[in-house]
């Protein structure tokens, strides 16, 4: 259960005035840390504009308590494989997409940029590909 987080840093540009065509969002897991029942993910969230308009970058770290078993496997499978299970994985995604959705609103506005508007929850497909709910 995610239970806390930080944005640590955030970055806004615009490169030109042409008209924004559209946006490519990218939520990236950087790493994973478990110590007992505490588990920290660090992340980088970006937003491109397309046609070379712009670009949001956002990175943090959320936190989370589970039980020490399932916190000990979260850690395992991210160094094993760079992957986390999908239920966690699930979680996690939707709170930096909401988080950085709702922020990066107030960090693109200076710069001029609209914002990186929050997409439908995002549910992880069998298979393990992120898919989003229609």
């Amino acid at each position: 259960m995610i239970v806390g987080g930080k944005i640590t840093s955030v970055e806004a540009k615009r490169n030109n005035d042409a008209e924004i065509k559209g946006l490519d969002i990218n939520i990236a897991v950087d790493d994973v840390k478990a110590t007992g029942e505490n588990v920290e993910v660090y992340y980088t969230y970006a937003a491109t504009y397309q046609e070379g308009v712009g670009s949001l970058k956002i990175t943090g770290v959320l936190n989370a308590k589970e039980e020490p078993k399932t916190a000990k496997e979260i850690a395992d499978t991210w160094k094993k494989d760079k992957k986390l299970p999908d239920v966690f994985a699930e979680v996690v995604l939707n709170t930096v997409n909401f988080t950085c959705g709702t922020n990066g609103t107030l960090v693109v506005r200076p710069v001029n940029l609209s914002p990186p508007m929050i997409p439908p929850r995002i549910q992880i497909a069998k298979g393990g590909a992120a898919g989003k709910q229609q």
